[in-house]
């Protein structure tokens, strides 16, 4: 089992930044990958960013890409959203997530992660 907290979140307005951060606990496994994922009220959840744990490749959403910023701590077993130039469309709750079953552009399909955070809720004014 894999745990997962995620902090961070709050209220910004927008052209704002804002840095999430996910801890990971438990028995990862030595292939994996951590992805955040968030879901507006009234919406599916979808892919943010995602990175392959061993060699730190890194996927985007288009949506995010040149605004956003996934990175990992290996040491502390973290990995962080950093997120830049934020409009009121990136309000939801993100959610960080892993999983042992993807490790090229899989990534970012959500129905890959079977480890899930709480979710922290971020949202951005106008």
């Amino acid at each position: 089992q894999v745990q997962l907290v995620e902090s961070g979140g709050g209220l910004v307005q927008s052209g704002e930044s804002l840095r999430l951060s996910c801890a990971a606990s438990g028995r990862t496994g030595s292939n994996y990958s951590m992805g955040w994922f968030r879901q507006a009220p009234g919406k599916e959840r979808e892919s943010v960013a995602a990175i392959v744990w061993s060699h730190g490749t890194t996927y985007y959403a288009d949506s995010v890409k040149g605004r956003f910023a996934i990175s990992r701590d290996r040491p502390a077993n973290t990995v962080s959203l950093q997120m830049n130039s934020l409009t009121p469309e990136d309000t939801a709750v993100y959610y960080c997530a892993a999983t042992n079953r993807a490790i090229g552009f899989e990534v970012l399909d959500r129905d890959r992660y079977d480890f899930w955070g709480r979710g922290t809720q971020v949202t951005v004014s106008s």
